[in-house]
């Protein structure tokens, strides 16, 4: 019998062993009704709180968790096992590791495995979301016990063939064994019996031992992408292809809640190619996730459509940014934080033990607007036909995309359906999926025809969802031992609420829960203060969030007491996380906790020392260094993981900069998938270099300054450091599992700069770095 997945060579011709397929509703369930084996639809979640309990983790988010095996697993009549992630693949290798879970508990041979792309189905796959740092800490439990379930139920069926008790039989290598009578059979044999088996009840699950786990914690480079994305055969949201299609692009409002006063588009209806002017609407702010509006350029390619919208005369109102101009932003920011503010953590008394102190230090520091400049920018290609629209998008938000364009068609949801590509990068940007209703609203206009939209590179720096712009304060009183009495910090930015709500003006508890509020250092006295600060373009999340700038102050600014106390900043760092302690973040001003459980996730001392010991051992902390060469440290907590971070610097009488050896310790929990997790850490630490040392977006009348990557620069090759080592601190299943893809990013740019400093005496407080070392 076929696999059941290739029942119309048309629509998926090229289903092989350790592929990724994007799988459409339609095919699946054709495909689950015409064939044989272990056919598994969809069910309820199954996992049961208490009415009135809080909710954490997976299960607090919109459409929870879904653990049922019927939606996850089918085992073809030929023993192939399909598993279906539902997570978007951005290159953290997600679409690798959460059914390397299901199959090592089922015991299934890695070689007879495929992978499906879900399209966005919440009903059936749960939450979708890709984002902070949680696809693996929420799912991997749930796609333990899908794997769990699926063996048992194939257990059962060949223990009811020999007719011994199923306690005597364990899957292993694709098979069925009974050790006792050297008997075995393969999946094939057993998928359509146990398909016809009810699903096991929730309480008769049995996991395995972990000394039985062969894919878990394991060293291996299992990748389903791999092959495929280094031999350039894998298929990103730019690269879909329909009959049919046009090409499109958009002149959008250079000025963010800019208007479209008149176009003349004569000329660029003359342009070989151009078939169409549309304009698109803009909407009223907030941004959320809808169009910014603008002209679009409809084509039969996509040069075509540049040059057609290259020839557009446009005419804008740009409205009540038109006068925003980062110079002068900072200068307020500056202005801001260096007055008192409504207080979101206050402890003891900061103020008092300030005004008394015979010595206190102060610094500020500043981070401009960062872009997440993804190497593949936004694309989506869009088709109505019959009232319902099909997406094929780079999204990271699959369900958010659904309802957005739901709502700008006037459709229903269920008359949406989107296919999740490949994505060419994310770092939050992917969450929002305005591209995806501009190219739904340009299939509109054009009766149905598929329209695919290109974001050029321009495009991509000149209208992001930006990271926010930043000023940070800190003050500390300073006892007679050099250490902290008191602890004031001032945090000044735009807040990704005003994306949401029209006129927030004050960082929400969310970013302050992030490295701000729930600094867990060892002092009496804690201030944290928030003052109002107004946005002027689209602020969105990104890689790290708000832990980006507060870790980049707080972890400067702790060298910073360092040597002001003459000591060494290792030795002092510690002392101020004080003792090995468990601190329940809500005690902190913590209510946020990235979302997690309080009492499951206290903020652990006794972790954070550990890593910073590991890096700084193994960078070999102390060591004596040439001249110009010196070590630096920054350590943090996000996302519920901890990271220790030590970068070792080479600076010439120049000022040019080297960067010899980044030594990174982590601890996040178990390490289900250690080789991804030394990627994620030496992404991260790649692009938080990048970013310290060359990143920056700016305004002038409204407009960003930078266009394309000679003005935004990305890492050169020749300035990434020559060497990154990377410390995994082990745990055991028990563990609660932390983040991996954003807590690595938040100490790089604060140990790179006290690097410098230590190396050079020069104190790098504002961002990006550039040329500030060779003015030293």
């Amino acid at each position: 019998m076929k696999n059941q997945l290739t029942s119309s060579a048309a629509e998926q011709p090229q289903l092989a062993a350790n592929s990724v397929v994007s799988a459409s509703r339609r095919l699946w369930l054709k495909s689950a009704a015409s064939l044989g084996g272990l056919i598994l639809t969809v069910g309820p979640s199954g996992l049961v709180m208490a009415a009135d309990a809080a909710k954490f983790g997976g299960d607090a988010m919109p459409g929870g968790l879904v653990d049922n095996v019927l939606a996850f697993v089918s085992i073809g009549s030929d023993g192939i096992v399909t598993i279906v992630a539902h997570r978007s693949e951005m290159g953290q290798g997600i679409r690798t590791s959460l059914p390397m879970v299901v199959a090592d508990e089922l015991g299934a041979d890695w070689a007879k495995v495929k992978v499906i792309q879900a399209d966005a189905d919440e009903a059936r796959y749960g939450n979708q979301d890709t984002d902070g740092s949680r696809s693996m800490r929420h799912s991997f439990r749930p796609m333990r016990h899908i794997g769990a379930c699926a063996r048992q139920m194939l257990e059962t069926v060949a223990a009811a063939r020999w007719e011994v008790p199923v306690a005597q039989v364990k899957t292993s290598n694709h098979e069925v064994i009974h050790a006792a009578s050297g008997r075995r059979l393969g999946f094939a044999a057993l998928a359509a019996d146990a398909a016809k088996l009810p699903v096991p009840g929730k309480t008769s699950i049995r996991l395995k031992p972990t000394a039985e786990l062969l894919y878990i914690g394991k060293q291996h480079a299992l990748g389903i992408d791999l092959k495929n994305i280094v031999t350039g055969n894998t298929q990103y949201g730019i690269d879909t292809r329909v009959d049919g299609m046009l090409y499109a692009v958009i002149a959008r409002p250079p000025v963010f809640g800019g208007k479209l006063v008149s176009v003349d588009s004569s000329a660029a209806l003359k342009v070989p190619g151009v078939l169409r002017i549309v304009e698109l609407a803009g909407s009223p702010a907030p941004a959320m996730y809808h169009p910014l509006g603008g002209v679009a350029v409809i084509a039969s390619n996509t040069w075509a459509a540049i040059k057609g919208r290259e020839a557009l005369k446009l005419v804008w109102d740009d409205g009540a940014n038109a006068s925003y101009d980062s110079a002068a932003f900072r200068l307020s920011l500056q202005a801001a934080v260096r007055q008192p503010a409504k207080a979101a953590r206050n402890q003891g008394d900061s103020m008092a033990a300030l005004a008394a102190s015979k010595k206190t230090l102060s610094a500020e520091y500043y981070l401009p607007h960062l872009a997440h400049a993804t190497m593949e920018a936004p694309a989506a290609t869009a088709r109505i036909v019959n009232g319902k629209c099909e997406v094929w998008a780079c999204v990271q938000a699959p369900q958010a995309t659904v309802a957005t364009v739901a709502q700008h068609l006037k459709l229903k949801d269920q008359d949406v359906t989107v296919h999740v590509t490949l994505l060419g990068g994310g770092f939050g940007r992917k969450s929002k999926p305005d591209f995806a209703v501009e190219a739904a609203l340009l299939s509109q206009a054009m009766q149905g025809a598929p329209v695919k939209l290109t974001w050029t590179r321009e495009d991509d720096l000149q209208h992001d969802y930006l990271h926010t712009v930043s000023m940070e304060r800190l003050e500390a009183a300073l006892d007679e031992r050099g250490m902290p009495s008191a602890w004031l910090h001032r945090t000044a930015a735009p807040t990704i609420a005003s994306t949401f709500a029209a006129g927030a003006n004050q960082q929400q508890p969310f970013e302050l829960g992030m490295s701000a509020t729930n600094v867990p250092f060892a002092i009496a006295n804690i201030r944290v203060e928030v003052p109002e600060v107004a946005a002027h373009t689209r602020i969105g999340w990104f890689r790290s969030v708000s832990n980006i700038p507060h870790a980049f102050a707080i972890q400067s600014f702790a060298a910073e007491l360092a040597h002001a106390a003459q000591r060494d900043h290792k030795s002092y760092l510690l002392d101020l996380l004080g003792p090995a302690r468990k601190i329940d973040p809500r005690s902190m001003g913590n209510d946020f906790n990235y979302g997690e459980s309080p009492e499951r996730y206290p903020v652990d001392i006794a972790r954070m020392r550990h890593v910073i010991e590991l890096a700084t051992s193994k960078a070999g902390w102390g060591r004596k260094l040439a001249k110009g060469k010196a070590l630096g440290l920054a350590v943090s907590y996000s996302f519920v993981s901890y990271v220790a971070v030590v970068i070792e610097v080479d600076i010439n009488a120049k000022g040019e900069l080297r960067i010899p050896m980044v030594d990174m310790a982590i601890d996040c929990g178990p390490l289900i998938n250690p080789d991804r997790i030394r990627s994620q850490l030496e992404g991260a630490c790649i692009m938080g270099i990048s970013l310290a040392l060359s990143g920056e977006i700016s305004f002038k009348q409204g407009r960003v300054e930078q266009s394309n990557f000679h003005q935004y620069e990305i890492l050169r090759a020749y300035a990434a450091p020559r060497e990154i080592r990377c410390h995994l601190v082990e745990n055991s299943l028990e563990i609660e599992l932390g983040g991996v893809g954003e807590p690595a990013m938040p100490p790089i740019a604060p140990a790179l700069c006290n690097a410098i400093f230590a190396a050079t005496g020069k104190r790098i407080r504002n961002l990006p770095i550039r040329d500030q070392i060779s003015k030293a």
